[in-house]
């Protein structure tokens, strides 16, 4: 499989910040979604690199990686130690004297290989063999199901695949699981497999990439006087709010923290903002409208 520049693909240079990589990755995304291109295949492999590009650099770690070993970035730290021990063998101490061992990188290339197999490629050089097909795949899970990151099997071709569902994963989002495609035998490479989420909003809340919006009651009395309001979040917690008197409808309040979780990024969370619908009081008594007609005069 030929080499394929992350940065380049998303049109993005190496000092790009995550907003945007994923500014870039959502606008090729809609380009290239299988859905606007169908049955064309340059636009398919086109969406499989694009999601891969995007797995790689928005996760910080894997990002250093990538910038230090390209391709290879997957074998960093193998790299890292054969490349320490190469180093150590390349000189070697005899009456005091420090002598060199021939071990140029060429030979390095070759040990290196001979560890880790045809897994390592040099860069711009080519593995040799035919490759599997790559398998889509499918996975709807409700918003609720992705606010931890939990395990799931998934049954492809009757084999079944256990994985782990990051928490906070978008709607649409293709994630890659690599060999896991079609087999090959006879030094080829296996397929990959692509999944492609479809997230169903079960909640009263409207998902914003890592934010949630929600609209509740507020009775009149108490946006005219204020006091405590108990709501309930998305992970079916119960929170209390403290109303400010003569809060008006339509009034938004921001609870730094209690959004979705951040995909990948461990402990962290958007935001969650609640807008208050001022409710009118319906079926009055008649006491009731008659203090209702005496404020309106005091007004």
């Amino acid at each position: 499989m030929e080499y394929v520049d992350y940065y380049k693909l998303l049109g993005i240079n190496k000092s790009a910040s995550e907003k945007e990589i994923k500014k870039a990755y959502r606008k090729l995304a809609r380009k290239y979604h299988p859905d606007v291109n169908l049955n064309n295949k340059e636009a398919e492999k086109k969406f499989k690199q694009i999601n891969e590009a995007n797995e790689v650099l928005s996760n910080p770690e894997n990002r250093k990686k990538y910038d230090a070993y390209g391709e290879n970035w997957q074998h960093a730290e193998e790299f890292k130690k054969a490349k320490e021990q190469q180093k150590q063998q390349n000189y070697s101490y005899k009456g005091g004297q420090q002598t060199h061992n021939p071990f140029n990188e060429e030979d390095f290339s070759d040990f290196f290989s001979a560890m880790f197999g045809d897994g390592f490629q040099q860069k711009n050089t080519r593995r040799g063999g035919f490759k599997g097909r790559d398998y889509n795949a499918q996975l709807q899970l409700n918003l609720t199901d992705i606010l931890a990151s939990k395990k799931h099997t998934l049954t492809v071709n009757n084999k079944n695949i256990r994985l782990t569902i990051p928490a906070g994963i978008e709607n649409r989002q293709v994630i890659k699981i690599k060999n896991q495609g079609e087999k090959v035998a006879n030094g080829g490479i296996n397929g990959d497999l692509y999944i492609e989420f479809n997230i169903v909003n079960n909640t009263p809340f409207r998902r914003d990439k890592n934010n949630l919006y929600v609209t509740v009651d507020l009775d009149v009395y108490k946006a005219i006087l204020g006091g405590d309001l108990i709501i309930t979040t998305i992970d079916n917690k119960k929170l209390k709010l403290q109303i400010k008197p003569e809060t008006q409808t339509d009034t938004q309040v921001k609870l730094k923290g209690k959004g979705m979780p951040i995909y990948k990024k461990e402990g962290q969370f958007g935001d969650l903002f609640v807008k208050f619908k001022i409710k009118t009081p319906t079926n009055l008594t008649s006491k009731e409208k008659e203090l209702f007609t005496q404020l309106s005069k005091l007004r």
